[in-house]
């Protein structure tokens, strides 16, 4: 391809920074990253974001390189055939390459009452709302979590870390994403705290009151505030746009993340899905993501056929709360074995993964170009939040 390629990548969390950085490092190429928030979130600090312990955003000046331009507005609509995307804010970006890095969020999970009492902790807005919600509560009032996935277990265990008092409804069996063996420091870390665990058939949630929840077997749990952690969503763009999606809306690629409809669009984190290669939704994954889309696209710049992406996965890194934590070691493959680190060095080992991340995405916006102040060549444009399509079977995040 001559002349200068432009580059658009829909999403500014873990995948779309790390693609619109690997892209803005090779000359000819110009990256527009189109995020709905004008600054960065780690997710994976939403849980400390609740407690106040941390406030989990950092400024795009940090992690996005200055090669690539910020336009803060909501995407509408993909237009293959004419390769443009609409904004919500009346304006349309061009594209020669998109970047599809829509992510995801809280799943609705279709409950009388989840949608009026429930709050979430996947998402910045969802974060900060639960924070009221908690500092509007006595100290005294207890509090429940549903979903026993690794976003479960950190936020229970944050919260009664700090004295509130908590109920961790599980569904059948406390951390599903965890070796048997590596569940009993979980489980003991938890008792430690005074976390109350409901785990086994009756623990399902069939119902969310202003007073607690419902649940399969009849029993009634208290609880001022209910933060839902089970499962996650992914925007509709991609269906709406008329791109085939799997049946929990994920964009369809191949092995080398491009979408099945069109070459010109590459997936990068959670809202892509490679047939027969599934993968967890997480950090892990997207910073792996997200480069590997990039080298498709400028392989494919450069005339070369791309190459299909190898995921490679060393674990799963949970605090509980900030004196301890557990990493779960894996297989490569993402299959969890029965090795793992437990107690404060555990709750070391998830810092240093949070920070090395960070770190990672501040080394690779120094190599996509100098450091500028992006309030002077970033576009504002406030809207509101696409539609949302539920991947139930998602539970939780981990680093």
């Amino acid at each position: 391809m001559n002349g200068n390629v432009q580059v658009v990548v829909v999403g500014g969390g873990y995948g779309g920074v790390t693609a619109a950085n690997r892209l803005a490092r090779r000359d000819g190429v110009s990256v527009i990253l189109v995020n709905r928030r004008p600054e960065f979130v780690e997710r994976i600090r939403l849980h400390q974001l609740a407690t106040g312990s941390d406030d989990a955003v950092e400024s795009f000046g940090e992690v996005l390189g200055g090669n690539v331009r910020l336009v803060v507005d909501t995407a509408t609509r993909i237009d293959a055939a004419e390769r443009r995307v609409s904004l919500a804010g009346g304006d349309t970006l061009s594209y020669d390459y998109l970047v599809y890095a829509v992510g995801s969020g809280a799943a609705d999970p279709g409950l009388p009452g989840a949608a009026e009492f429930a709050h979430w902790v996947s998402d910045l807005e969802g974060a900060e709302r639960l924070r009221s919600a908690l500092d509007a509560a006595p100290a005294s009032a207890s509090v429940t979590v549903v979903g026993a996935g690794p976003t479960g277990l950190e936020t229970a265990a944050e919260l009664a870390e700090t004295g509130r008092k908590v109920t961790l409804v599980c569904g059948n069996v406390l951390g599903p994403s965890l070796h048997a063996r590596v569940r009993r420091p979980v489980a003991r870390r938890l008792a430690r705290l005074g976390v109350t665990v409901l785990e086994g058939p009756g623990a399902l949630v069939t119902e969310v009151t202003g007073e607690g929840v419902r649940l399969d077997d009849g029993r009634e749990v208290a609880g001022a505030v209910t933060i839902w952690t089970a499962g996650f969503r992914v925007p509709d763009l991609a269906a709406r746009s008329g791109l085939r999606t799997d049946s929990a809306g994920r964009l369809l690629t191949d092995t080398t993340l491009t979408s099945v409809d069109d070459e010109r669009i590459v997936a990068a984190g959670d809202a892509g899905a490679m047939p027969d290669h599934p993968f967890r939704m997480s950090c892990q994954a997207a910073v792996q993501l997200g480069p590997a889309a990039a080298d498709t696209i400028l392989r494919r710049i450069a005339g070369k056929a791309p190459a299909p992406v190898r995921m490679f996965f060393a674990g799963q890194c949970l605090s509980l709360g900030r004196k301890e934590g557990v990493t779960q070691f894996s297989y490569p493959n993402d299959k969890v074995n029965a090795i793992g680190i437990s107690g404060r060095t555990g709750a070391g080992v998830k810092e240093i993964a949070c920070r090395f991340t960070l770190g990672k995405l501040v080394s690779g916006a120094r190599k996509a170009g100098p450091r500028t102040a992006h309030g002077d060549d970033t576009d504002r444009l406030e809207t509101p939040r696409p539609e949302h399509r539920t991947t139930p079977s998602d539970t939780g995040r981990t680093a």
